[in-house]
């Protein structure tokens, strides 16, 4: 059996496209679009499984910032502790160029 979600885009229902035309003769409305579960993937906590599409994603996500931020305020920088190595090479026609790698240090 195949689980179904309504898109949680604010204004997918005012979107004017023929998938959302419901209703027959004068009774015809536009609906939010129905989004069948891991339709791409199995994947269980995907973000597509609750937006039709990234304008309505990007709809939500403006319209609700304000709570998204509360559930977890970051007050200050990530990082990432990493290791620069520069080794100086020549190309095909011996020219000298530098690589830069960057490489993640496991500080556990």
């Amino acid at each position: 059996m195949s689980n179904y979600n309504w898109c949680h885009g604010p204004s997918c229902h005012t979107n004017e496209t023929q998938s959302r035309v419901r209703g027959s003769g004068t009774n015809k409305v536009l609906r939010t679009i129905k989004i069948k579960e891991n339709r791409y993937g199995n994947h269980q906590a995907n973000i597509w499984n609750y937006f039709c599409n990234q304008g309505c994603l990007m709809d939500f996500i403006q319209t609700h910032s304000q709570a998204i931020r509360a559930i977890a305020p970051r007050r200050e920088a990530l990082e990432t502790p990493i290791k620069v190595e520069k080794e100086q090479l020549k190309d095909y026609y011996n020219y000298p160029y530098t690589r830069t790698r960057i490489t993640k240090v496991d500080n556990d």
